[in-house]
Protein backbone atom coordinates (compact mmCIF):
# COMPACT_ATOMS: atom_id res chain seq x y z
CA UNK A 1 0.00 0.00 0.00
CA UNK A 2 1.08 3.53 -1.15
CA UNK A 3 1.73 5.96 1.72
CA UNK A 4 -0.81 8.36 2.86
CA UNK A 5 -0.30 11.49 1.44
CA UNK A 6 -1.72 15.20 1.48
CA UNK A 7 -1.82 17.79 -1.19
CA UNK A 8 -2.22 21.50 -0.65
CA UNK A 9 -3.57 23.63 -3.92
CA UNK A 10 -1.25 26.82 -4.16
CA UNK A 11 -2.26 29.70 -2.21
CA UNK A 12 -4.51 27.43 -0.25
CA UNK A 13 -3.82 27.11 3.26
CA UNK A 14 -4.87 23.70 5.46
CA UNK A 15 -6.79 23.96 8.59
CA UNK A 16 -4.04 23.40 10.59
CA UNK A 17 -2.27 26.94 9.39
CA UNK A 18 -0.64 25.25 6.04
CA UNK A 19 3.21 26.12 5.23
CA UNK A 20 5.88 26.61 7.31
CA UNK A 21 5.12 26.39 11.15
CA UNK A 22 5.55 30.43 12.07
CA UNK A 23 7.43 31.64 14.86
CA UNK A 24 4.85 30.93 17.77
CA UNK A 25 4.10 27.07 16.72
CA UNK A 26 8.02 26.22 16.28
CA UNK A 27 8.04 27.66 19.84
CA UNK A 28 5.30 25.38 21.26
CA UNK A 29 6.92 22.64 19.10
CA UNK A 30 10.52 23.06 20.64
CA UNK A 31 9.20 23.86 24.49
CA UNK A 32 6.00 21.76 24.82
CA UNK A 33 7.12 18.25 23.16
CA UNK A 34 10.70 17.61 25.18
CA UNK A 35 8.02 18.12 28.14
CA UNK A 36 5.35 15.38 27.17
CA UNK A 37 8.26 13.17 26.63
CA UNK A 38 9.56 13.75 30.45
CA UNK A 39 6.04 13.23 31.25
CA UNK A 40 5.67 10.19 29.59
CA UNK A 41 9.43 9.06 30.31
CA UNK A 42 8.16 9.03 34.07
CA UNK A 43 5.07 7.16 33.53
CA UNK A 44 6.88 3.74 32.45
CA UNK A 45 9.64 4.05 34.45
CA UNK A 46 12.04 2.05 34.65
CA UNK A 47 11.59 1.62 31.13
CA UNK A 48 11.38 4.78 28.81
CA UNK A 49 8.31 5.54 25.76
CA UNK A 50 11.01 4.18 23.33
CA UNK A 51 10.83 0.88 24.66
CA UNK A 52 7.37 0.78 24.89
CA UNK A 53 6.89 2.19 21.12
CA UNK A 54 9.40 -0.59 20.06
CA UNK A 55 7.51 -3.13 21.86
CA UNK A 56 4.09 -2.17 19.82
CA UNK A 57 5.92 -1.02 16.93
CA UNK A 58 9.62 -2.31 16.56
CA UNK A 59 10.23 -1.70 12.65
CA UNK A 60 8.94 1.89 13.02
CA UNK A 61 11.09 5.12 11.82
CA UNK A 62 13.58 6.37 14.23
CA UNK A 63 14.18 3.39 16.18
CA UNK A 64 17.44 1.20 16.32
CA UNK A 65 17.36 -0.69 12.54
CA UNK A 66 15.53 -3.92 12.97
CA UNK A 67 13.92 -6.36 10.89
CA UNK A 68 11.18 -9.50 11.47
CA UNK A 69 11.57 -12.69 9.89
CA UNK A 70 8.98 -13.45 6.93
CA UNK A 71 10.09 -16.94 6.21
CA UNK A 72 12.69 -19.27 6.15
CA UNK A 73 13.41 -21.85 3.07
CA UNK A 74 15.52 -24.91 3.06
CA UNK A 75 17.92 -24.60 0.22
CA UNK A 76 19.90 -27.52 0.60
CA UNK A 77 20.20 -30.34 3.90
CA UNK A 78 22.55 -27.82 5.45
CA UNK A 79 21.37 -23.87 4.23
CA UNK A 80 18.50 -21.90 4.10
CA UNK A 81 17.11 -18.45 2.90
CA UNK A 82 16.09 -15.96 5.79
CA UNK A 83 13.37 -13.21 3.93
CA UNK A 84 13.20 -10.36 6.10
CA UNK A 85 11.01 -6.89 6.84
CA UNK A 86 13.23 -4.26 7.29
CA UNK A 87 12.37 -1.43 9.40
CA UNK A 88 12.25 1.99 8.20
CA UNK A 89 15.82 2.64 8.43
CA UNK A 90 16.39 0.33 5.69
CA UNK A 91 18.05 2.94 2.81
CA UNK A 92 18.50 -0.08 0.24
CA UNK A 93 22.13 -1.97 -1.17
CA UNK A 94 23.40 -2.90 -4.16
CA UNK A 95 23.39 -6.56 -5.28
CA UNK A 96 26.77 -8.26 -4.01
CA UNK A 97 26.51 -6.21 -1.00
CA UNK A 98 26.33 -7.56 2.84
CA UNK A 99 24.49 -6.87 5.75
CA UNK A 100 25.79 -7.01 9.50
CA UNK A 101 23.00 -8.91 11.32
CA UNK A 102 22.11 -9.58 14.91
CA UNK A 103 20.35 -12.20 16.29
CA UNK A 104 19.73 -13.53 20.15
CA UNK A 105 21.20 -17.00 20.93
CA UNK A 106 21.04 -18.25 24.23
CA UNK A 107 20.58 -14.78 25.59
CA UNK A 108 23.62 -13.48 23.86
CA UNK A 109 23.58 -11.33 20.72
CA UNK A 110 25.95 -11.99 18.21
CA UNK A 111 26.55 -10.46 14.68
CA UNK A 112 27.57 -12.34 11.59
CA UNK A 113 27.61 -10.55 7.95
CA UNK A 114 25.76 -11.90 5.00
CA UNK A 115 25.28 -11.19 1.76
CA UNK A 116 21.99 -10.05 0.27
CA UNK A 117 20.78 -12.32 -2.21
CA UNK A 118 18.79 -10.87 -4.19
CA UNK A 119 18.73 -7.44 -6.10
CA UNK A 120 15.73 -4.32 -5.18
CA UNK A 121 12.10 -5.92 -4.72
CA UNK A 122 9.52 -4.52 -5.15
CA UNK A 123 7.79 -5.70 -1.57
CA UNK A 124 10.46 -4.07 -0.29
CA UNK A 125 11.89 -7.56 1.92
CA UNK A 126 15.63 -8.36 2.31
CA UNK A 127 17.14 -11.68 1.98
CA UNK A 128 19.80 -14.03 3.03
CA UNK A 129 20.99 -17.64 2.46
CA UNK A 130 22.79 -19.23 5.33
CA UNK A 131 25.15 -22.10 5.15
CA UNK A 132 25.38 -24.38 8.57
CA UNK A 133 29.33 -23.92 10.14
CA UNK A 134 30.21 -26.67 12.13
CA UNK A 135 29.62 -25.44 15.84
CA UNK A 136 28.35 -22.21 14.30
CA UNK A 137 26.24 -20.54 16.74
CA UNK A 138 24.24 -18.07 14.59
CA UNK A 139 24.30 -19.73 11.59
CA UNK A 140 22.28 -23.55 13.42
CA UNK A 141 20.31 -20.60 14.88
CA UNK A 142 19.24 -19.28 11.42
CA UNK A 143 18.91 -22.44 9.87
CA UNK A 144 16.98 -24.76 12.36
CA UNK A 145 15.70 -22.92 14.42
CA UNK A 146 14.62 -19.32 13.87
CA UNK A 147 10.74 -19.02 13.48
CA UNK A 148 8.39 -16.25 11.41
CA UNK A 149 8.10 -13.31 13.33
CA UNK A 150 11.75 -13.27 15.25
CA UNK A 151 13.28 -9.75 15.43
CA UNK A 152 16.80 -9.42 14.44
CA UNK A 153 19.29 -6.74 14.62
CA UNK A 154 20.21 -5.08 10.90
CA UNK A 155 22.92 -2.51 9.86
CA UNK A 156 22.88 -0.23 6.79
CA UNK A 157 23.94 -2.28 3.89
CA UNK A 158 27.93 -2.28 3.31
CA UNK A 159 30.59 -3.86 0.95
CA UNK A 160 32.26 -2.83 -2.50
CA UNK A 161 31.81 -6.64 -4.35
CA UNK A 162 29.69 -4.93 -7.08
CA UNK A 163 29.57 -5.15 -10.69
CA UNK A 164 30.64 -2.18 -12.75
CA UNK A 165 28.74 0.12 -14.31
CA UNK A 166 28.58 0.05 -17.45
CA UNK A 167 29.09 -3.52 -17.74
CA UNK A 168 31.44 -5.32 -19.36
CA UNK A 169 31.00 -6.95 -22.99
CA UNK A 170 32.50 -9.94 -21.04
CA UNK A 171 32.62 -11.43 -17.31
CA UNK A 172 33.32 -14.65 -15.51
CA UNK A 173 32.31 -15.32 -11.63
CA UNK A 174 34.30 -18.59 -9.63
CA UNK A 175 32.18 -19.45 -6.80
CA UNK A 176 32.81 -22.21 -4.32
CA UNK A 177 30.04 -23.54 -1.58
CA UNK A 178 28.04 -20.14 0.11
CA UNK A 179 29.96 -18.29 -1.91
CA UNK A 180 27.25 -18.15 -4.50
CA UNK A 181 25.48 -15.93 -2.07
CA UNK A 182 26.90 -12.70 -3.47
CA UNK A 183 26.88 -13.79 -7.08
CA UNK A 184 22.92 -14.76 -7.61
CA UNK A 185 22.18 -11.68 -6.34
CA UNK A 186 23.95 -10.27 -9.11
CA UNK A 187 22.70 -12.56 -11.40
CA UNK A 188 19.12 -11.94 -10.02
CA UNK A 189 19.42 -8.66 -10.57
CA UNK A 190 20.36 -8.73 -14.25
CA UNK A 191 17.81 -11.19 -15.46
CA UNK A 192 14.90 -9.88 -13.73
CA UNK A 193 15.23 -6.11 -15.62
CA UNK A 194 12.96 -5.58 -18.28
CA UNK A 195 15.82 -5.88 -20.51
CA UNK A 196 18.43 -8.09 -19.46
CA UNK A 197 22.15 -6.73 -20.13
CA UNK A 198 24.36 -7.90 -23.51
CA UNK A 199 26.62 -9.18 -21.45
CA UNK A 200 28.30 -13.01 -22.06
CA UNK A 201 28.46 -14.34 -18.69
CA UNK A 202 30.51 -17.73 -17.41
CA UNK A 203 29.83 -19.06 -14.31
CA UNK A 204 32.25 -21.49 -12.62
CA UNK A 205 30.42 -23.01 -9.45
CA UNK A 206 32.16 -25.75 -6.85
CA UNK A 207 30.17 -27.70 -4.42
CA UNK A 208 30.73 -30.51 -2.45
CA UNK A 209 28.00 -32.54 -4.31
CA UNK A 210 25.42 -31.91 -6.35
CA UNK A 211 22.65 -32.10 -3.92
CA UNK A 212 24.87 -29.25 -1.47
CA UNK A 213 24.48 -27.05 -4.94
CA UNK A 214 22.66 -23.68 -2.66
CA UNK A 215 20.39 -22.46 -5.69
CA UNK A 216 21.21 -25.35 -7.85
CA UNK A 217 18.14 -25.53 -10.17
CA UNK A 218 18.00 -21.54 -10.71
CA UNK A 219 21.69 -21.61 -11.64
CA UNK A 220 21.24 -24.47 -13.94
CA UNK A 221 17.74 -22.72 -15.39
CA UNK A 222 19.76 -20.00 -15.85
CA UNK A 223 22.36 -22.22 -18.24
CA UNK A 224 19.20 -23.53 -20.24
CA UNK A 225 18.08 -20.53 -20.71
CA UNK A 226 21.08 -19.23 -22.53
CA UNK A 227 21.42 -16.21 -19.84
CA UNK A 228 24.82 -17.61 -19.11
CA UNK A 229 27.08 -20.54 -19.45
CA UNK A 230 27.54 -23.05 -16.37
CA UNK A 231 30.61 -24.87 -15.28
CA UNK A 232 28.98 -26.80 -12.13
CA UNK A 233 31.85 -28.69 -10.72
CA UNK A 234 31.23 -31.32 -7.85
CA UNK A 235 34.41 -32.32 -5.40
CA UNK A 236 33.27 -35.66 -4.60
CA UNK A 237 33.51 -36.95 -7.46
CA UNK A 238 36.48 -35.01 -9.83
CA UNK A 239 38.19 -32.93 -6.51
CA UNK A 240 38.43 -29.73 -5.75
CA UNK A 241 38.84 -26.68 -8.34
CA UNK A 242 42.51 -26.21 -9.65
CA UNK A 243 43.14 -22.61 -11.00
CA UNK A 244 45.56 -24.07 -14.09
CA UNK A 245 42.19 -25.36 -15.27
CA UNK A 246 40.99 -21.93 -15.98
CA UNK A 247 42.61 -21.76 -19.65
CA UNK A 248 40.82 -24.90 -20.25
CA UNK A 249 37.33 -23.96 -19.40
CA UNK A 250 37.07 -20.50 -19.82
CA UNK A 251 39.52 -19.92 -23.60
CA UNK A 252 39.18 -16.47 -23.32
CA UNK A 253 40.09 -15.87 -20.09
CA UNK A 254 42.10 -12.64 -20.80
CA UNK A 255 38.98 -10.91 -21.88
CA UNK A 256 36.86 -11.28 -18.94
CA UNK A 257 37.05 -9.56 -15.63
CA UNK A 258 36.74 -12.06 -12.57
CA UNK A 259 34.83 -11.68 -9.74
CA UNK A 260 35.01 -14.85 -6.63
CA UNK A 261 33.97 -15.26 -3.52
CA UNK A 262 34.60 -18.78 -1.50
CA UNK A 263 36.75 -20.57 0.53
CA UNK A 264 40.06 -18.69 1.32
CA UNK A 265 42.07 -21.79 -0.18
CA UNK A 266 40.18 -20.78 -3.75
CA UNK A 267 40.55 -17.21 -3.65
CA UNK A 268 44.24 -17.11 -2.20
CA UNK A 269 45.13 -19.74 -5.51
CA UNK A 270 42.89 -16.97 -7.89
CA UNK A 271 45.28 -14.22 -6.60
CA UNK A 272 48.46 -15.46 -7.65
CA UNK A 273 47.42 -17.17 -10.97
CA UNK A 274 45.75 -13.82 -11.75
CA UNK A 275 48.87 -11.61 -10.86
CA UNK A 276 50.89 -13.81 -12.79
CA UNK A 277 48.89 -13.01 -15.66
CA UNK A 278 48.15 -9.55 -14.98
CA UNK A 279 44.52 -10.58 -15.14
CA UNK A 280 41.71 -7.99 -13.33
CA UNK A 281 40.45 -9.97 -10.25
CA UNK A 282 37.76 -8.61 -7.61
CA UNK A 283 37.19 -11.04 -4.67
CA UNK A 284 35.05 -10.76 -1.79
CA UNK A 285 36.50 -12.79 1.24
CA UNK A 286 33.92 -13.96 4.30
CA UNK A 287 37.27 -13.86 6.62
CA UNK A 288 39.93 -12.04 6.78
CA UNK A 289 43.17 -13.07 5.01
CA UNK A 290 45.43 -14.64 8.18
CA UNK A 291 48.93 -15.15 7.06
CA UNK A 292 51.11 -14.99 10.88
CA UNK A 293 52.01 -18.36 11.96
CA UNK A 294 50.09 -19.09 15.34
CA UNK A 295 51.98 -17.79 18.67
CA UNK A 296 51.28 -18.42 22.35
CA UNK A 297 47.67 -18.06 23.55
CA UNK A 298 46.67 -16.64 26.83
CA UNK A 299 44.06 -15.73 29.62
CA UNK A 300 41.96 -12.70 28.37
CA UNK A 301 40.40 -11.04 31.17
CA UNK A 302 37.40 -8.60 30.84
CA UNK A 303 37.47 -6.21 33.72
CA UNK A 304 33.99 -4.88 34.21
CA UNK A 305 32.79 -8.48 34.87
CA UNK A 306 35.50 -10.35 36.10
CA UNK A 307 34.97 -13.24 33.45
CA UNK A 308 38.35 -15.05 32.52
CA UNK A 309 38.76 -16.60 28.67
CA UNK A 310 41.35 -18.63 27.42
CA UNK A 311 42.20 -17.98 23.70
CA UNK A 312 44.37 -20.27 21.65
CA UNK A 313 47.11 -18.83 19.88
CA UNK A 314 45.57 -19.02 16.49
CA UNK A 315 42.31 -17.61 17.62
CA UNK A 316 40.64 -14.48 17.45
CA UNK A 317 39.69 -13.27 20.49
CA UNK A 318 36.33 -12.43 19.70
CA UNK A 319 35.39 -15.83 18.77
CA UNK A 320 36.87 -17.15 22.03
CA UNK A 321 34.71 -14.89 23.57
CA UNK A 322 31.70 -15.75 22.33
CA UNK A 323 31.97 -18.98 22.64
CA UNK A 324 32.17 -18.19 26.50
CA UNK A 325 29.32 -16.82 26.33
CA UNK A 326 30.70 -13.19 26.58
CA UNK A 327 28.67 -10.45 25.01
CA UNK A 328 31.04 -8.58 22.46
CA UNK A 329 30.69 -5.57 20.25
CA UNK A 330 31.14 -7.29 16.52
CA UNK A 331 30.49 -5.99 12.99
CA UNK A 332 31.94 -7.28 9.62
CA UNK A 333 34.56 -9.93 11.75
CA UNK A 334 37.15 -9.15 9.02
CA UNK A 335 39.53 -6.28 10.69
CA UNK A 336 37.32 -3.59 8.41
CA UNK A 337 34.11 -1.85 10.47
CA UNK A 338 36.03 -0.99 13.62
CA UNK A 339 32.96 -2.42 15.37
CA UNK A 340 34.62 -4.65 17.42
CA UNK A 341 37.29 -2.29 18.68
CA UNK A 342 37.73 -2.65 22.77
CA UNK A 343 40.33 -1.02 24.91
CA UNK A 344 42.96 -3.27 26.04
CA UNK A 345 44.33 -2.30 29.62
CA UNK A 346 47.45 -4.90 29.60
CA UNK A 347 48.76 -7.11 28.16
CA UNK A 348 49.87 -8.02 24.79
CA UNK A 349 47.90 -9.26 21.57
CA UNK A 350 48.93 -10.64 18.24
CA UNK A 351 47.19 -9.56 14.70
CA UNK A 352 46.47 -12.70 13.32
CA UNK A 353 47.05 -11.21 9.94
CA UNK A 354 50.55 -9.96 10.14
CA UNK A 355 51.72 -11.42 13.37
CA UNK A 356 52.47 -7.90 14.92
CA UNK A 357 52.50 -7.15 18.75
CA UNK A 358 50.55 -4.31 20.66
CA UNK A 359 51.59 -3.84 23.98
CA UNK A 360 49.10 -2.28 26.98
CA UNK A 361 51.08 -1.54 29.98
CA UNK A 362 50.14 0.70 32.88
CA UNK A 363 51.62 3.43 33.18
CA UNK A 364 52.81 4.14 30.08
CA UNK A 365 50.58 3.42 27.90
CA UNK A 366 47.20 5.65 28.01
CA UNK A 367 45.10 5.76 30.67
CA UNK A 368 42.02 4.22 28.71
CA UNK A 369 44.31 1.36 27.35
CA UNK A 370 44.86 0.67 23.90
CA UNK A 371 42.19 0.36 21.32
CA UNK A 372 42.29 -3.36 19.69
CA UNK A 373 40.49 -4.89 17.02
CA UNK A 374 39.16 -8.45 18.67
CA UNK A 375 38.21 -10.04 15.53
CA UNK A 376 41.55 -10.15 14.25
CA UNK A 377 43.60 -10.37 17.21
CA UNK A 378 44.59 -13.18 19.56
CA UNK A 379 46.46 -13.25 23.09
CA UNK A 380 49.97 -13.53 23.49
CA UNK A 381 50.20 -14.40 27.27
CA UNK A 382 47.37 -12.64 29.79
CA UNK A 383 45.83 -9.52 29.55
CA UNK A 384 43.38 -7.46 30.57
CA UNK A 385 40.10 -5.47 28.94
CA UNK A 386 37.96 -2.86 30.39
CA UNK A 387 34.57 -4.58 29.22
Amino acid sequence: MEPMTSTTLPGARSAAGGGRPGPLRRTLRDTIAPKVRQVADAAVTPLSIDDVLDHFHPLRGGSELRGRVVQVTPETPRSATVLIKPGRGWHGHVPGQFVRLGVDVDGVRLWRSYSLTHGPRPDGLISITVKMVPGGAVSTHLVRRVKPGTLVHLAPAEGDFVLPQPMPRKLLLVTAGSGITPVIGMLRNLFHKAEAPDVDIVLIHSALARAEVIFGREIRGYAEAGLLRLVELHTDTRGRLDVDELDQLVPDLAERPTYACGPVGLLDSLEEHHAARGLELFVERFRPVLLAEPGEGGTVTFAATGTDVEVAGDTAILDAAEDAGVLMPSGCRMGICMSCVLPLKEGTVRDLRNGELTHAVPGETHPDGVMVQTCITSAAGPCTFSH
